[in-house]
């Protein structure tokens, strides 16, 4: 794997870590790609009881990169429209595949597919003054990554419904408070949470993953396949006049003007 996205094992804990700070670890092509090969080398360690993902820098992540693409069409293989917005996400879903217990380090702003990252963790441990949200709406976009799925299980229908379709972000302490985090520091996250993963490795392995298993079953859990059908409106979205006001907006720092086509 590249330098985009760093593995370490520490004893029986594995630490992914997004280390493009200077691009507030969104998703490039070569940091998604790397993060796949990182979720692959944490799914081969058999000995792994609990893995942390963090970021470097002011950012978890920002999520996509507006001034790259927003569509993934690797290999230049025909994909029709929605099928490339949905391999944007398909490399942070590899998550879902990870068998023992997830603990998300949001070691900064935690926005759009970084956001749907974090919600895809077991646990999130966050930063008090960070930022925490979907804005795809405020984009012209319609929302990826099963955000529109996950987050009403986690914050009520109602809560959801009022971030989602405002586009609003949340700091640490309202996020603790309506339970999209476990706990917040006003420091580094990353001991609390290792802090976190040390308490579950010592718990017996097996037991652990199958409660993790056990837990998702009874929730019907289909995150994956909640963010293949949300491609199919993000990709209606991203070719409309309000995706291209709202992205422009968004580098040129202004308020988007919207017109509803």
């Amino acid at each position: 794997m590249t330098a985009a996205v760093r593995f370490e094992v520490e004893g029986t804990i594995g630490v992914i870590t997004l280390d493009r700070p200077d691009n507030r670890n969104s998703m490039t092509p070569e940091l998604l790609d790397a993060f796949a090969a990182a979720v692959a080398a944490a799914r081969a360690a058999a000995d792994l009881r609990c893995v942390v993902i963090t970021g470097t820098g002011a950012c978890f992540s920002a999520g996509a990169d507006f001034k790259s693409v927003l569509q993934r069409d690797d290999g230049g293989a025909w994909r029709a429209p929605h099928e490339k917005s949905y391999a944007m996400y398909q490399p942070f879903l590899g998550v879902l595949d990870i068998t023992v217990p997830v603990v998300a380090a949001l070691n900064g702003h935690t926005i759009g597919g970084g956001f749907g990252l974090a919600m895809a963790c077991d646990i999130r441990i966050g930063a008090r003054t960070a930022k925490y949200g979907a804005n795809f709406t405020r984009l012209g976009l319609a929302p990826g990554m099963a955000i529109s799925y996950i987050l009403p299980r986690l914050v009520g229908v109602s809560r959801a419904a009022e971030m989602l379709f405002t586009g609003r972000l949340v700091d640490g302490d309202e996020a603790e408070r309506i339970g999209l985090l476990t706990a917040v520091d006003a420091a580094d996250v990353l001991p609390r949470a290792m802090d976190l993963a040390r308490a579950i490795a010592a718990s017996a392995p097996v037991a652990v993953r199958e409660t993790k298993r056990a837990l998702y079953r009874g929730l019907g859990w289909d995150p994956r396949g909640a963010a293949y059908l949300e491609a199919f409106a993000q990709a209606e979205s991203v070719v409309t006049a309000d995706a291209a006001e709202g992205i422009a907006a968004l580098l040129e720092k202004r308020d988007p003007r919207f017109t509803g086509r």
